[in-house]
């Protein structure tokens, strides 16, 4: 198996993460792992310390380690959280008013100058994005697809979780059909370390991989319809329910950051 590029997650490595491996984050039932997800979504929306965020990316880093997945696989796959942080974060960081960090950057709106508390401002965005990013990907690679299609299906309403799982399916099938025309394109001599002097090659290629996805979509209905698909998708499979120590685990977890934000943020309840 081959990847098209080191800096976009490939569905089929995760998903053969997920399905031949087998470590004690796999055994971890997966509605914990979906209540761990809303723990850390809510966790890095309350907290306001550059410190507290900074441990909750790194037990998630452990926890990543833990699993046994690939940490070079990770830091090529930051590349598009980080261009996105960046072009939020980075002009925060020079609009935060405080104490400048050098000279200031001539620019036609004036001076500008990246000032520690903006430096501040762009860690902590940066954990908060790279923390949840990091354990999605964790629980993704560590969750079987059958559990993830039930959770699915019982999480989100009909039709959206169907169209959840095609678009999944179909992700797999343009990979496919876009790798093949690249051995292709390679194999008649093409040179895609040059892009503006191949843009129409790329552009092709990636027209033929939307014809073919279309095409393959339309029979995939055709079909559908002819084994009398009524607007729902039978999923065969169930998830049991976590057991208590995980139940207590994620509730310790929802009630702390509940107490941080009471006592530390809105100072509801005194100290």
């Amino acid at each position: 198996m081959t990847t098209l590029s080191n800096h976009v997650p490939d569905p089929r490595l995760i998903t053969a993460f997920a399905e031949r491996r087998s470590g004690p984050l796999h055994r971890i039932n997966p509605w914990t792992k979906v209540g761990v997800v809303g723990v850390l979504v809510f966790a890095v929306t309350v907290i306001d310390r550059a410190a507290l965020l900074a441990g909750l990316y790194g037990s998630v880093l452990v926890t990543y380690g833990l699993a046994d997945l690939p940490f070079r696989r990770l830091i090529g796959w930051y590349t598009l959280p980080m261009l996105f942080i960046i072009s939020v974060a980075g002009p925060l960081a020079l609009l935060e008013p405080g104490v400048p960090i050098g000279r200031a950057l001539a620019t036609p709106l004036g001076g500008l100058s990246v000032t520690w508390a903006g430096l501040v401002l762009f860690f902590e965005l940066s954990c908060r994005s790279l923390t949840v990013v990091t354990f999605a990907l964790t629980a993704s690679m560590t969750t079987k697809y059958g559990d993830v299609a039930y959770l699915l299906g019982r999480l989100l309403p009909r039709p959206i979780d169907q169209i959840a799982l095609l678009t999944y399916r179909f992700t797999f099938v343009m990979l496919e059909t876009l790798e093949d025309l690249t051995k292709a394109a390679l194999s008649r001599g093409a040179n895609f370390s040059e892009f503006w002097s191949n843009k129409r090659l790329y552009a092709r290629i990636l027209g033929m991989t939307m014809l073919t996805a279309i095409e393959r979509s339309e029979r995939l209905v055709k079909s559908m319809e002819a084994r009398g698909y009524d607007g729902d998708l039978t999923l065969y499979g169930d998830v049991q329910r976590p057991p208590a120590r995980e139940l207590l685990a994620v509730g310790t977890g929802y009630a702390g950051v509940v107490a941080y934000s009471l006592i530390v943020v809105y100072e509801v309840v005194p100290l």
